[in-house]
């Protein structure tokens, strides 16, 4: 069956068409593709194939979701810093401005 797997970087994004057997894994694409070179990355381990966040058409799923004909996987990158604590010190630096 014919998926899509996609990771997008703040610079560039990457798609990919797989051909998967009926029964294969969320988790079990996404290491297939890093292996087959599909999705490339472009600092060497900044994304561990083996534990980065998996989800299917923007919803989070676990790791032995059973694919379907069709689904798009989709790869999280790790957050650099929590957007909340980021406004939180946003909103401080411009109270502080004032």
């Amino acid at each position: 069956m014919n998926i899509e797997i996609v990771l997008a970087y703040p610079d560039r994004q990457y798609l990919a068409t797989l051909w998967v057997d009926t029964g294969t894994t969320l988790r079990q694409a996404a290491v297939h593709a890093f292996e087959q070179g599909l999705i490339p990355q472009p600092e060497e381990g900044s994304i561990e194939p083996q534990t980065v966040p998996l989800g299917v058409f923007g919803e989070s799923e676990e790791d032995a979701y059973v694919l379907s004909e069709g689904e798009r996987i989709e790869i999280y990158r790790p957050l650099l810093q929590d957007p909340k604590e980021w406004r939180r010190a946003r909103a401080r630096a411009a109270k502080a401005a004032q």
